[in-house]
């Protein structure tokens, strides 16, 4: 799949961490009849997603709740429990962002956003993107080319809404 405006984002179990501990989530329960930002980035605490993706969002949450988004997801290959800590001490949890574990990359995989990067230690983890979609279709698309963190932020998602 591509991840191109017009297309629907496909159903996946994902992994969040709930009150009484780790809860399984479907994609397209969370994305029915909503307004959503879906973005994924490689893995909580890498450098760039810690310095400058997750950040991103937690300054424009504000702003994209004001142009009417539901919720803000972010989706990462890693376990619940790593999601919660990481954001806890990113502000993500803070700022409202929903932290969702894909951590068998079947999503990315399915997606077609997965990359193996050995030397730094990375299997099976997600090429960076942020979108908006609604009610499970892509409206917006921003797609970073491997091993940047440019148009998939939160600023330049906005700017493309």
């Amino acid at each position: 799949m591509t991840l191109a405006v017009g297309e629907r984002l496909p159903d996946a179990t994902l992994a969040h961490m709930g009150e009484n501990g780790p809860e399984l989530v479907q994609l397209a329960d969370v994305l029915k009849g909503r307004k959503v930002v879906v973005f994924g980035l490689p893995g909580a605490y890498t450098g760039p997603c810690s310095t400058i993706h997750i950040p991103s969002f937690v300054r424009t949450a504000d702003e994209f709740r004001a142009r009417g988004v539901d919720e803000i997801v972010c989706i990462s290959v890693n376990d619940p429990f790593v999601l919660k800590a990481w954001g806890e001490s990113t502000g993500a949890t803070a700022a409202g962002i929903t932290l969702l574990g894909d951590a068998d990359a079947v999503l990315t995989k399915a997606l077609g956003m997965d990359f193996t990067a050995p030397p730094l230690g990375l299997y099976n983890r997600s090429n960076r993107y942020a979108l908006l979609v609604e009610d499970g279709v892509i409206t917006v698309s921003n797609v970073d080319e491997p091993a940047t963190c440019k148009i998939s932020v939160g600023e330049e998602l906005l700017a493309a809404m």
